[in-house]
């Protein structure tokens, strides 16, 4: 149990505080989880009616009268392909390489208000002004995640750290540890295929890491820099502790990381070890390859909050698959859980209505 502690502990240090991830190899999504933006051609229309179809091009997945055409393919495939480079706002007079904050909205159930914006260089001016992009991408999230199931979400942010690089993280607020904000990069917002991935996997974080799932530790928030506090933490917590706080005994991560990760979690440990980002991302990536049968996507042998979450997003997106590996199985473990089906099958309901024509 005290090897566990560490290897969070370590990740807690190594990738801080944020719940996040990456677009394609570097994420394809979130911090470095959103797939590399690609361009596409209009899509056609996204929902139909099943009379307006030809047989043979009717989807499968026909929820609540709705019917998807093909659009979770075409994300898993936008996946599969390591994404495309949005062509918005990729401007090449324009470089940005850190986070830069743009503006942040108050949420109150499906409405943001209050914009306080940040001061900018002049360049990025233009997304930070540009409402009608960032009224959308919060309009579409909140169509696909039900109310009551994001009411812990009190800010939306919008940023940016140039073309393919991070699309959208979700994290604890500064304020309030049972509080979260959402986070998007508008400059990777254009392909919705990507974006609807991130999306989802972001709301993972808040399903599997979220207050009823996982008690913040008030002491780690107060100074998530102080190693010895975060030790003290985590070695007070008997089950599986990812950095925010304790898991509960029958929360989803601390039941995910039971069943798939105690075997090989003190391997993984040392990896976090490692700070040089290059040689670390090389041993992520050999580690990968080793269990590669266990994971859904490189991405998810980051640590099991990554893991479980990549999991959850192929949950929601693809069929129920059979279980003939760990990665499988990893997501028939979500169909153990009565809750979290009648949530795919809202999720895939709202995406089939909602995903723009």
């Amino acid at each position: 149990m005290k090897n566990i502690k560490l290897f969070l502990l370590a990740f807690a240090l190594l990738w801080g505080a944020l719940a996040c991830a990456d677009a394609g190899d570097d994420e394809y999504y979130y911090e470095d989880e959103a797939p590399a933006e690609e361009t596409y051609s209009d899509p056609e229309e996204s929902v139909a009616t099943e009379e307006d179809m030809p047989e043979d091009v009717v989807s499968e997945d026909v929820v609540e009268g709705a019917v998807c055409i093909d659009v979770t393919g075409q994300i898993m495939q936008t996946l599969e392909d390591g994404g495309a480079s949005t062509e918005e706002y990729a401007d090449e007079s324009v470089t940005v390489f850190e986070e830069t904050p743009l503006v942040t909205y108050e949420v109150s159930g499906d409405q943001i208000a209050n914009p306080s914006l940040e001061d900018v260089p002049a360049e990025l001016e233009e997304q930070q002004s540009d409402e009608v992009t960032q009224e959308q991408i919060w309009e579409y999230y909140a169509a696909l995640i039900p109310a009551d199931r994001r009411n812990n979400i009190v800010q939306y942010s919008i940023f940016t750290d140039g073309v393919d690089n991070t699309l959208a993280m979700v994290s604890q607020t500064t304020t309030d540890p049972y509080t979260w904000a959402l986070q998007v990069d508008i400059a990777d917002t254009a392909n919705y295929y990507s974006l609807t991935y991130t999306l989802i996997h972001e709301y993972g974080h808040l399903l599997t890491l979220g207050p009823d799932q996982v008690t913040p530790s008030e002491a780690v928030f107060n100074d998530p820099e102080n190693v010895d506090i975060l030790n003290e933490e985590a070695n007070a917590c008997p089950d599986y502790f990812p950095g925010e706080g304790c898991s509960m005994p029958d929360s989803y991560i601390n039941a995910f990381y039971n069943e798939f990760w105690t075997e090989i979690a003190d391997e993984n440990m040392e990896i976090s070890y490692e700070e040089d980002p290059d040689v670390n991302q090389e041993l992520l990536t050999a580690f990968y390859e080793k269990y590669q049968d266990q994971f859904v996507t490189e991405y998810a042998a980051t640590n099991p909050e990554e893991d479980i979450t990549e999991s959850w997003t192929f949950f929601v997106l693809n069929d129920k698959p059979a279980g003939d590996s760990i990665a499988e199985q990893k997501v028939l473990f979500f169909y153990n859980y009565p809750e979290l089906v009648e949530l795919r099958s809202v999720i895939l309901s709202n995406l089939c209505t909602a995903f723009p024509k």
